[in-house]
């Protein structure tokens, strides 16, 4: 037994898995595929093109056992070799079973956890940049290890944006020992941090905050003089916790920033003096309108002054 599955137990987990993808491309009476296929025409896919694009557990169950074996640091050295069949020309879906499999097994050394192949669907959905519903308890944190761990690797980036700065922190602690564990580096946005301390943040592998902190330091790299003074790196992959309530509730609410003024305030000052030198008779209030005019004399006292 080798991290509490036989190699039977494994076998037998990848034709469960085999039966139930084929059950659901085979049997198009069931419920599930009928409420499958009306979400599908919707987004204008058909079932044989949906399935196509998903990659099959089964493919990661079975590459799970080459990594049982591995030493620490052996499985460390999967991110290096990982980049360097980037740099070969391979895709991330070429290397998405095997970065699948390693971070399974990352995770089950480090947090001893290990992700279920429901959640590595969910996962594949990520990557593929569309939506994933689950809900609460069902594990959604441990579902994006694995498709941003596989973006990461590209090294131009990945942020996870959460509702809060607590969130943002909790799941860098937590998943942020997975990924260090396989050599990436992990920050964290949060309110306070001056610039060298963001920007040196967001040059990390992988990046956590909430979305008003990424949101206001992509409208102030806008308003910046020098190119030197922007804190962001280029965008490139971003996972979208509680996606809902960020996308729709919270984008009711613009985010505003301001800039200095152009004008100098010292028309107030020369106003205020004005004012303090006119008579009861240079001006008339209307109380009903609540509003002050100039007389004739206060006219051109105020063309003199």
């Amino acid at each position: 037994m080798k991290n509490g599955l036989t190699q039977e137990e494994l076998a037998d987990r990848s034709e469960l898995s085999k039966g139930f993808i084929s059950q659901l491309e085979n049997d198009v009476t069931s419920p599930s595929i009928s409420t499958l296929e009306d979400i599908l025409q919707c987004l204008g896919m058909t079932l044989s093109e949906f399935f196509a694009e998903v990659p099959q557990p089964p493919q990661i169950v079975f590459g799970e056992e080459d990594y049982f074996e591995k030493e620490d640091k052996e499985l460390k050295n999967m991110t290096s070799e990982f980049k360097e069949r980037l740099a070969n020309g391979e895709t991330l879906d070429d290397i998405l079973p095997e970065a699948f499999a390693v971070v399974r097994e990352a995770s089950k050394r480090v947090l001893g956890l290990r992700q279920y192949d429901v959640q590595f669907i969910g996962g594949m959905v990520l990557h593929q940049g569309r939506i994933a519903e689950m809900k609460t308890g069902e594990g959604k944190t441990l579902v994006a290890a694995a498709p941003v761990y596989l973006n990461a690797l590209e090294g131009k980036g990945v942020h996870v944006v959460t509702v809060n700065d607590y969130l943002a922190k909790r799941d860098k602690e937590q998943m942020g020992k997975v990924y260090e564990f396989l050599g990436m580096t992990v920050g964290v946005i949060v309110h306070g941090q001056d610039p060298q301390t963001r920007r040196a943040q967001y040059q990390c592998d992988i990046t956590y905050g909430t979305n008003n902190e990424y949101g206001f330091d992509y409208l102030k790299d806008n308003m910046v003089i020098h190119k030197e003074q922007m804190v962001q790196r280029e965008l490139n992959y971003a996972i979208v916790d509680e996606v809902d309530s960020i996308l729709v509730d919270e984008a009711r609410t613009p985010l505003i920033i301001s800039g200095p003024g152009d004008k100098s305030t010292h028309l107030y000052s020369d106003a205020n003096t004005f004012i303090l030198t006119l008579k009861p008779d240079d001006y008339e209030i209307d109380e009903k309108q609540k509003s002050v005019a100039l007389t004739e004399s206060g006219i051109q006292k105020a063309e003199v002054y």
